[in-house]
């Protein structure tokens, strides 16, 4: 089936694979997305996963931790979501591997853009673990990082939130959703679509980002096909 996209990256937040619980992982939530995941590889796309740590670390809101240290155990956190996600897609019948910043040889292999597109075009689906493997990036960053790197047609950011709206939707009932956006819009209005290092990051390579909503996993499906959801930001 023709896709608009051939290769993509998708961001996931650690709290999405928590559902209900709030923490950790929720095998049902955990299904339904990596169900989404597979949906769009069995489309032909090549998918880079991202996903966040936050459904096990919080620690640099504390105030608390000297800020380095708490963001090494919050790229630890992303890794152990990648492995846990990178094998519910194996039980699903779907080749993935996972990829990390740093080194650590007896968990995962260390990401090198030649082996990461190698897995990619080979139909597995590449999860990068650990952030970019520094301090004071978040996985906003390497999100676009990576997709950047492995030449990644668009970013998908699954939120949950059907797309960007001019205030929060939630708190605002009269918040009005846009249907597109530049970067240079979003950080000039601070839509908190995401940081402003992975906006400029964006921006200045030419990668557009959707922003959709996971909690009907399906659209990850639909967006590669190039249906009309979410947000696309994108410079003019």
């Amino acid at each position: 089936m023709e896709t608009k996209y051939k290769r993509i990256l998708l961001k996931v937040s650690g709290e999405a694979l928590a559902g209900a619980r709030g923490t950790g992982f929720d095998d049902e939530t955990m299904r339904a997305v990596c169900g989404g995941i597979k949906q769009a590889h069995d489309l032909g796309v090549q998918i880079g996963v991202v996903v966040g740590g936050g459904n096990f670390w919080r620690g640099r809101s504390s105030g608390r931790m000297e800020r380095t240290c708490a963001d090494k155990i919050g790229m630890l956190a992303t890794v152990m979501n990648c492995l846990a996600v990178a094998d519910m897609l194996r039980q699903m019948g779907v080749p993935a591997v996972v990829q990390t910043s740093f080194v650590m040889p007896q968990v995962a292999q260390v990401f090198t853009l030649d082996a990461a597109v190698q897995a990619l075009e080979e139909g597995k689906v590449v999860l990068f673990g650990g952030g970019t493997g520094c301090p004071f990036f978040s996985t906003d960053t390497s999100s676009a990082l990576r997709a950047i790197e492995t030449g990644c047609d668009v970013m998908f950011k699954a939120t949950m939130v059907d797309g960007v709206y001019d205030k929060d939707p939630k708190k605002h009932p009269d918040a009005v959703k846009y249907s597109t956006l530049t970067f240079s819009e979003v950080l000039e209005k601070r839509l908190g679509v995401m940081d402003g290092t992975a906006a400029t990051l964006c921006r200045e390579n030419g990668l557009p980002i959707l922003v959709f909503d996971l909690a009907n996993p399906a659209n990850i499906a639909r967006a590669a096909q190039g249906e009309d959801i979410g947000t696309l930001v994108q410079e003019a």
